[in-house]
């Protein structure tokens, strides 16, 4: 179908010309639309994760809120997750995925350090395993990953996207809440953090993100990496409690406040009792023989004779 599209090393607007950019694409993109194929759509991802390097190792962080559509599903899950002792791996995406690829690499990297007899796997080599899967089968995997660890290169962090792309960068912030965790992580980030102001200002980040994104909420879990190895603290923080009633109500539980009584006295103007033989001829008769009798007794007019008095 794009046999007649022009070569890659030569350029799209003068043919024959080779030059540093290449708008093959954007001629194919251009052709499918026409022919009817629709475009990818953005993926909410429903998560804010955040890391960031300080002075003497790494820091993860994230919410434990998970949903499904409008509804939470699950108030407290994990979304930090482990592949070796010295690298922890947060997912942000389908539940589902996120897990999947977490203990795939986990399983490869351990092959790894079998096969090479490396105590410590370098955290480049879990970011390949990770970029070669997701790129492999094009975005539909649901799992955009915040890869984070120390090995003897030093501290390291890796953005890892759904179509394998990656970015290698101090600090990091994904899923939906990504832009209120970010301008906190871009405001007080520095290269010489200590341990309490980075767990500090992750707690903030994440927090910024649960109280921006309704994709996002209830705790908040951190996990600590360093040349030692790694601390991971589940339920480190409380982000959004469940709020009480302010208000004090006098009425006990499961009480009715009665607020007025009212008595009426009822005047019997006519009585009528009916002996149970009359109440069985009146059943059998059916509806019209009980219009018939109550017409007798009440000295109506029946149709077809004379008024009884």
């Amino acid at each position: 179908m794009l046999h007649h599209l022009p070569n890659p090393s030569q350029s799209a607007d003068i043919p024959g010309v080779r030059s540093g950019f290449n708008f093959v694409n954007c001629r194919r993109n251009a052709e499918l639309l026409a022919q009817g194929y629709q475009p990818p759509k953005a993926v909410r991802t429903g998560t804010s994760i955040v890391g960031l390097i300080y002075r003497d190792g790494v820091i993860l962080g994230a919410d434990t809120r998970a949903t499904e559509g409008p509804i939470v599903s699950d108030k407290n899950c994990s979304k930090i997750h482990y592949l070796q002792n010295h690298i922890y791996c947060c997912g942000a995406g389908t539940a589902a995925d996120t897990e999947m690829m977490t203990v795939m690499t986990s399983a490869e990297l351990d092959m790894h350090s079998l096969n090479t007899g490396r105590s410590v796997v370098p955290v480049v080599c879990a970011s390949m395993l990770l970029r070669r899967t997701l790129f492999r089968y094009q975005g539909h995997i649901g799992a955009a990953l915040l890869l984070g660890g120390v090995d003897r290169s030093g501290p390291q962090i890796y953005c890892i996207y759904p179509c394998g792309s990656n970015d290698k960068i101090p600090y990091v912030a994904m899923g939906s809440g990504t832009l209120a965790a970010m301008s906190v992580l871009e405001h007080g980030w520095r290269p010489d953090l200590d341990y309490e102001e980075g767990k500090q200002l992750v707690r903030e980040a994440i927090s910024a993100g649960v109280f921006n994104d309704l994709g996002s909420g209830s705790n908040i879990d951190l996990c600590v990496i360093t040349a030692k190895g790694a601390n991971y603290l589940r339920t480190d923080t409380v982000a959004s409690e469940k709020g009480g009633r302010v208000g004090k109500y006098a009425i006990k539980p499961n009480s009715t406040l009665i607020t007025s009584i009212s008595v009426n006295s009822l005047l019997v103007t006519e009585e009528k009792i009916y002996s149970p033989s009359q109440m069985i001829d009146v059943q059998q008769s059916g509806p019209s023989g009980l219009q018939v009798q109550l017409d007798e007794e009440e000295g109506l007019p029946q149709p077809g004779g004379s008024q009884n008095r």
